[in-house]
């Protein structure tokens, strides 16, 4: 079985994305909101919540969680798992930061 190569997608430096806020990137399949905490950390995930489809980067950015603009869910940066009561996942990806910049695993971004 050929196993595909990492392909990581340059998103552009760190500081394009203001502290808790978030812009995203469209791939031929989805669209994906890169995240920037507090503490500079980047997650990337499906900018679409499960319940009702809301953009997610446009959501309020809390520590390692985004809040759902439409009906506030609240999602787990990390995994993309809903919180509390709340069941449903926005799919995750793999996202990295070096040297000020950030990269997005477009490898697995655009096969599933």
């Amino acid at each position: 079985m050929k196993q595909e190569k990492d392909f990581w997608f340059d998103v552009g430096p760190l500081n394009a994305i203001p502290p808790r806020g978030a812009r995203t990137v469209k791939t031929p399949r989805r669209e994906i909101a890169i995240f920037r905490t507090a503490s500079d950390e980047v997650f990337a995930l499906e900018n679409r919540c499960p319940h009702k489809g809301g953009p997610l980067a446009d959501g309020i950015v809390h520590g390692r969680k985004v809040a759902c603009p439409l009906h506030n869910w609240i999602i787990n940066l990390e995994d993309g798992e809903a919180t509390g009561a709340d069941k449903g996942c926005a799919r995750s990806f793999p996202v990295k930061l070096e040297n000020g910049r950030i990269y997005l695993d477009m490898s697995v971004a655009a096969a599933l």
